[in-house]
């Protein structure tokens, strides 16, 4: 059973989301897309100030298995990137909800927060 913290929000692409406020969130893959993807090798990062919309790819999670793209569900700016993640990939392995987050963003139309998933509306999506 893979990890589900109770206050995230969670994509139906295996995307996390923790919203620090009503402007800006973090965002990461999942323990259980972690655990699918296998060893992470590498991140690919945008810049900050990069600009996405919603369903944009932002990031490519590299794995021995596979290489992901991770999305956006709110179109948004990138404020952060969590820049130890260029030598340490692994850390998405090692703790995907804590140092393993991918970017802080700030969210500039939240239509599509109303889609993210609950912990028990996620659940069932990471049963293989």
């Amino acid at each position: 059973m893979s990890n589900i913290p109770a206050e995230l929000k969670y994509s139906k692409e295996h995307e996390w989301i923790k919203l620090l406020d009503d402007q800006t969130a973090l965002i990461g893959i999942t323990d259980f897309a972690q655990t699918s993807l296998g060893d992470v090798t590498f991140v690919e990062l945008p810049e900050e100030g990069d600009t996405f919309s919603k369903g944009d790819s932002f990031s490519v999670v590299e794995s021995v298995k596979a290489a992901s793209d991770i999305y956006l569900p709110v179109d948004a700016e990138v404020l952060e990137v969590n820049g130890p993640l260029e030598d340490s990939p692994q850390l998405i392995n090692q703790d995907p909800y804590g140092e393993g987050w991918i970017i802080k963003f700030k969210i500039t139309d939240s239509s599509g927060l109303e889609e993210l998933l609950s912990p028990e509306d996620y659940a069932p999506l990471t049963v293989e």
